[in-house]
């Protein structure tokens, strides 16, 4: 059976691409590797914790209920997300894991691993976390420790007696090896090429909010703002011993907070250069130190989840597809991808934005689409089950 429109993913990104072809009576079908909608939100590491704030992070229709914190737990999010998903009924299917996905001419053919979908219009709603990075080292498979991702980590309780090597500087990588310190556990970092710092919030103003504000102002402007901004910092709290990203502070997300910092300054984060082999018992750094660890967990990010395309795709240099403008592929005019744009105002409110985008371009290339549904509904406060 042919499919007007399959979203694949049922992640923040896919349910809310859902609501928004719903209310204008697009025919759709969500297709969901894990057991839930926002599968992937329910394995992230217990103490996890966004650092945009409630106002930005919400999806499109369905803000986070008044009792929520600031900045939203991930069991506050993950019960979210369910609520949406309910709220909406989005029409998705679990279990199903897509291998493998082929323009045919007139549409899309979709393979999972026991079923084929057939689809006129194909949105990606994948993001990365189903896609982390694992770099190749050297002497890796000589190790006789235990080797993770960021994305299998739980919490600190089973890595409390060894010795443990976090290696990444983003903000998975500070929250894991900050939380693994102040438990307790011997803790290094290792930090390859620096990382900029800005504060959670300013003035008690999240600093997504601020980015939110000043997204639209020049990027030479916005250089200077968060040159200030981390004068000022250094001025309250001194220098930072990470050493600051080399090339322009926008080109990459920031270190959020200074959780990390403020482990690594009380003495209970160790910090190394970039590894340049692994030994038996640990690793070697890039400045020829060598060190005995029990586990090392990867924060070394994600790339964005196209691995059933199989190269069928062009890509940036960031691996996200080539798009035309925010969400439709160069490629394809009927393949459109949300949560695939990332920045400082947060992936959610790309989300939230990219959502409503993808949605209007395919009713306008749907004819059977009903005129009367293209003005928003007004946002409801929040309706959990």
């Amino acid at each position: 059976m042919m499919q007007n429109v399959l979203v694949i993913g049922g992640g923040p990104a896919g349910i809310a691409t859902s609501r928004e072809l719903h209310r204008r009576g697009i025919d759709h079908l969500v297709l969901e590797r894990g057991d839930c909608a926002g599968f992937n939100w329910t394995r992230l590491y217990d103490s996890l914790t966004l650092h945009t704030g409630k106002h930005l992070s919400y999806l499109p229709g369905l803000r986070f209920p008044a009792t929520t914190p600031l900045f939203p737990t991930r069991s506050h999010f993950v019960d979210y997300l369910h609520a949406y998903a309910t709220r909406f009924a989005v029409p998705v299917r679990t279990g199903v894991h897509v291998t493998d996905i082929a323009y045919t001419g007139d549409g899309w053919r979709v393979q999972s691993e026991s079923e084929t979908f057939l689809a006129r219009t194909l949105v990606v709603a994948t993001g990365i976390m189903s896609n982390p990075v694992r770099p190749a080292f050297d002497d890796i498979e000589q190790y006789e420790g235990s080797v993770i991702h960021s994305i299998e980590y739980r919490r600190p309780d089973s890595f409390l007696r060894g010795r443990v090597l976090v290696v990444g500087v983003g903000n998975s990588g500070g929250e894991i090896a900050s939380e693994l310190a102040r438990a307790g556990v011997d803790t290094t970092i290792s930090v390859r090429s620096g990382a900029n710092v800005v504060p959670l919030t300013i003035a008690g103003v999240p600093v997504q909010y601020i980015a939110f504000l000043l997204r639209e102002l020049p990027a030479a402007v916005r250089e200077r703002i968060l040159a200030r901004v981390r004068t000022r910092t250094e001025k309250r709290r001194g220098p930072s011993p990470l050493p600051p990203r080399p090339g322009s502070p926008l080109d990459a997300i920031p270190l959020i907070g200074f959780k990390l910092i403020d482990e690594i300054n009380a003495g209970r984060i160790a910090v190394r250069p970039g590894i340049a082999r692994f030994t038996r018992s640990g690793v070697q750094f890039t400045d020829g130190r060598q060190e005995t660890f029990d586990d090392v967990i990867l924060a070394t990010g994600f790339r964005p989840a196209l691995q059933p395309f199989h190269a069928r795709l062009s890509l940036d240099a960031k691996g996200f597809a080539r798009r035309s403008d925010r969400v439709t592929s160069s490629d394809f005019p009927n393949l459109l991808f949300v949560g695939h744009n990332y920045d400082t105002t947060g992936g959610l409110a790309n989300i939230r934005r990219d959502s409503k985008i993808a949605a209007a371009r395919i009713h306008s290339m749907n004819r059977h689409g009903r005129r009367d549904l293209d003005r928003s509904p007004p946002e409801v406060s929040h309706v959990f089950p």
